[in-house]
């Protein structure tokens, strides 16, 4: 048996990344955003990575930053086209290519404080994966992937259609407010919070992009700042945000220190292309210096989306 704080699971992807300024070929991935900001803190720490053979070199440089990833060769790497507009909180999304289903028999000996699951395609992951993980530690997901469905290359937002299947094993679950109006069907995020914690999650993490985030523990709602930024790529912020919140979780955190470590990693990611490449002191300078701002009731009564 091999333990670690964090495992990531996840494919590592081929992405394009096109705003109104340029356009940029790169890695990306849940579990590409995810490593490379563990990479600036101190974590022991694995990414299990899915991707094709022809693409070795995305994990040579991650193993080049001290990481220890194991490989999963699918056929295909999963390849992203990401479109923004000048509002980075949206963008449109075609996939190009899609790789393998991930399997237990890749996961070895391997356990964790957390796994974080990077489910990129609703098939990623099957239930059974996920049940079989939780017997080896805490799991986290990003909702993100398991709400696409892929029609010929267009990514459409749809319903997780095994969510209460899936979710009664998830101790840690980010949804955005458009995720979280897909998965409960209310735009209210009190209501919202309470389902999911309902329905098996035990931390939920309700981000509102530049207006903060709340999280909910099953007894109290509480409101996480937002620090100012200048946005310059949104892409792997979610990602990001969670390396950060479950970076300091499993030293012991509390889930608001947590989530607003998270949202410092995910401010200093936000304004330069790629992934995080700050240090611990560079978020805590964030923490303490920059202009912040808490969702109120008012401000979460009026989202609309």
């Amino acid at each position: 048996m091999t333990n670690y704080d964090i495992c990531c699971v996840g494919h590592l992807t081929l992405d394009k990344i096109v705003t109104p300024k340029d356009t940029v070929y790169m890695s990306g991935g849940a579990s590409f955003y995810f490593s490379n900001a563990v990479s600036n803190l101190d974590s022991n720490y694995i990414l299990v990575a899915g991707l094709a053979e022809s693409e070795m070199k995305a994990v040579e440089a991650l193993r080049a930053k001290g990481l220890t990833v194991n490989v999963m060769i699918c056929n295909h790497s999963h390849y992203f086209e990401n479109i923004y507009g000048e509002n980075q909180d949206n963008r449109t999304q075609r996939v190009l290519a899609k790789a393998d289903p991930f399997t237990m028999d890749v996961m070895g000996d391997i356990h964790a404080k957390y796994f974080h699951i990077g489910a990129l395609m609703a098939d990623d992951f099957s239930i059974d994966f996920v049940k079989e993980l939780s017997k080896r530690g805490r799991i986290s997901v990003d909702c993100q992937g398991y709400l696409r469905e892929v029609r010929g290359t267009e990514v459409h937002p749809v319903d997780w259609t095994d969510k209460l299947e899936v979710l009664k094993y998830v101790d840690v679950l980010k949804a955005n407010e458009m995720e979280m109006k897909v998965i409960t069907g209310t735009t209210d995020v009190y209501e919202a919070g309470r389902m999911l914690y309902k329905w098996g999650v035990k931390e939920v993490l309700l981000t509102l992009g530049s207006m903060g985030s709340v999280i909910y523990d099953g007894k109290e709602f509480t409101m996480v700042p937002a620090y100012h930024a200048d946005v310059v790529d949104a892409t792997g912020c979610g990602d990001t945000y969670m390396a950060g919140y479950l970076y300091k979780r499993a030293k012991g955190a509390s889930m608001e220190e947590s989530a607003k470590f998270a949202a410092a990693v995910a401010t200093i990611k936000i304004e330069a292309f790629g992934p995080f490449t700050g240090t611990e002191a560079d978020v805590q300078k964030i923490m303490e210096t920059r202009e912040a701002k808490l969702p109120d009731d008012e401000v979460l009564a009026s989202l609309v989306f």
